[in-house]
């Protein structure tokens, strides 16, 4: 059986300064994709990804109907060790709400707050 979530969407209202918080805090680097028919008012990169394997890949956007902040979904990003993203989160323009906590057998979580009011959690095994 595969992953129940295969993709999700962080949503922005300042898109630049978003796209810049995740690049910095993940040290990853964004593809914007090209407007489509129908979607020109919408800003959209994706996050790297393998839609080819098991997991989630997911892209961050802008459009007029969504809205980001807190409330919604959790999404939690794998990292090796929590400790070298959440480290980046307050230099890049977000905060860390709650640090490294042991989850016992499950690993370690952080949940942090983004540059557009979305929470995100980090998520290791370190």
């Amino acid at each position: 059986m595969s992953n129940v979530v295969n993709w999700f969407e962080i949503y922005s209202s300042d898109f630049n300064r978003a796209k810049k918080f995740y690049t910095e805090v993940f040290k990853i680097e964004l593809t914007n994709l090209p407007s489509s028919p129908g979607m020109e008012n919408m800003e959209y990169a994706t996050f790297p990804g393998d839609m080819t394997t098991p997991g989630s890949s997911g892209a961050l956007a802008k459009m007029e109907f969504m809205k980001p902040g807190p409330g919604g979904t959790l999404v939690y990003f794998h990292t090796e060790e929590i400790l070298m993203e959440q480290n980046r989160v307050e230099a890049a323009g977000g905060k860390v709400l709650r640090p490294k906590q042991n989850i016992g057998e499950y690993g370690f979580i952080a949940i942090i707050e983004d540059t557009e009011g979305n929470i995100i959690g980090l998520h290791s095994m370190k």
